[in-house]
């Protein structure tokens, strides 16, 4: 037998890359979406059993992947905390999604758990350990401004360190500044609450955190003790090392669909759960492209309508049939020339493409669209005695360009007081604190809006850059 040579104890490049592909195929296959929908399930579980165990606390989904964790027929609500609020150096209080309706919610039922989860190599995500503590002390400091003890930031112990947590409180005074500076009435549910809200932190890995042990654990949840818990649940147990070593199990599976789901939202996944997971994984693309084109004309029915104000609603397309006096934008997916956007008198239909495209045209739509609705408003001033007229505004959705566009108009047509401003008089300059303001009654009025950064920022070009 010849002697072993240096050749024969190194693998050769071409089995490197063997080795690589495989791994990298192992690693592809655990990463299926019959393994995704299946963590899913398993984290659901988990969820559900967590709120039968906490007097059954409503539960809340953290949006997008919290939907994914909670039976459609045990979800309460929708929030919209962003993690990013939340990042190290970057904390924020949003203005745009303020998650007031939570606060019925808690004065209703004595808490609220709001689901959220992460993927690996984290234990819980930014959303709950640090933008859903700041929204409860700003709410806490926003209600009760006289009642010092209740304004303490409170974060995850072993999670937020000391020195972040200190730093973030110094800017909480600027963001209750914020908040206060949209004129928001929280009159009628500071009558309702009598207690500060207190997150508290839950997870699969771990107990509660935040809360006394024993019977006063009890009392709290049963609506007897000193605080609202909000209990920040991570529905996924995390995971250590690669989920190579999980048997199939994904932590944050519900999260980055955008990568794995080929159009499958949480809904059509719970409509449809069991025909899912009993697909093999080689069907599943052709069967969620069937059930997503189904689920989109079985959609065809009418959006509910949603009133922002008095003469102004927003509405997913289509949009049902209408009566006399109401007037429709449509906001449609397709680029069109802007000739052929106004279809008759009552209705305009504007083509402005899809997601961030469309966002950013809606900034060279907004003038046209403004002009249409105001003629039609100042020509129904003119005839006394007549019903208000009604403007419906619609999108895909209904909760982004549609309110993008309702809050121009809300803005273009209408002064602070909600009176339609007077026919040829002189335009006020508009800033970011106003728009905010008239975009903090709209968030108001439909807690579930969620209009993208995009759309925004075309209204507040549209609206500060008027005049020229």
């Amino acid at each position: 037998m010849p002697p072993l040579t240096e050749a024969d104890l190194l693998f050769s490049e071409a089995a490197n890359h063997n080795f690589s592909r495989i791994l990298t195929d192992l690693k592809r296959s655990n990463l299926s979406i019959h393994n995704r929908l299946s963590s899913c399930l398993s984290d659901s579980s988990y969820v559900v059993s967590l709120s039968r165990s906490l007097n059954n606390l409503p539960l809340v989904a953290n949006e997008r992947c919290g939907s994914w964790y909670i039976p459609p027929h045990l979800k309460s609500s929708s929030a919209y905390f962003k993690s990013t609020d939340g990042h190290a150096g970057q904390w924020a209080f949003s203005t745009r999604r303020l998650n007031l309706h939570l606060l019925d919610l808690i004065a209703e039922r004595g808490g609220v758990v709001v689901v959220d989860s992460t993927r690996r190599g984290k234990s819980m995500p930014d959303a709950l350990s640090k933008t859903v503590p700041m929204w409860c002390c700003v709410m806490n400091r926003m209600l009760w401004p006289e009642r010092r003890e209740w304004h303490g930031l409170r974060v995850p112990p072993g999670v937020v360190g000391e020195s972040e947590r200190s730093q973030i409180e110094e800017r909480l005074g600027g963001f209750v500044r914020d908040f206060a500076g949209l004129g928001v009435d929280l009159e009628g549910v500071r009558g309702r609450l009598d207690r500060p809200l207190r997150p508290v932190w839950k997870g699969r890995d771990d107990g509660f955190e935040g809360m006394e042990e024993g019977e006063e654990e009890i009392e709290m949840l049963d609506g007897e003790g000193e605080f609202y818990p909000v209990v920040c649940c991570t529905a996924s147990r995390g995971v250590r090392g690669t989920e190579l070593s999980e048997a199939g199990y994904i932590q944050g599976a519900g999260d980055d669909t955008e990568n794995w789901a080929h159009g499958l939202t949480a809904e059509i996944w719970w409509r449809h759960k069991d025909e899912l997971l009993a697909t093999a994984e080689g069907e599943l693309p052709a069967l969620i492209e069937w059930l997503v084109a189904e689920e989109s004309e079985r959609g065809g029915g009418a959006g509910s309508l949603r009133r922002l104000t008095d003469v102004i609603s927003v509405s997913a397309l289509p949009v049902e049939e209408q009566s006399a006096r109401t007037y429709v934008v449509k906001l449609v997916p397709e680029t069109t020339e802007m000739e052929t956007w106004q279809k008759s008198k009552t209705e305009m239909e504007v083509g402005i493409g899809k997601s961030k495209l469309a966002g950013r045209n809606l900034r060279h739509a907004l003038p046209t669209i403004c002009q249409f609705v105001k003629e039609i408003l100042d020509s129904n001033a003119a005839e006394e005695g007549e019903q208000t007229p009604q403007v419906i505004v619609a999108c895909g959705t209904g909760k982004d360009l549609s309110v993008g566009v309702a809050l121009g108009l809300d803005c273009w047509c209408f002064d602070k007081s909600g009176k339609l401003r007077v026919k040829d008089a002189e335009m006020p300059v508009f800033d970011k604190t106003a728009i905010r303001v008239r975009l903090g009654r709209i968030m108001t009025a439909m807690p579930e809006a969620n209009p993208s950064r995009t759309t925004l920022q075309s209204v507040n070009s549209f609206l500060m850059d008027w005049q020229r």
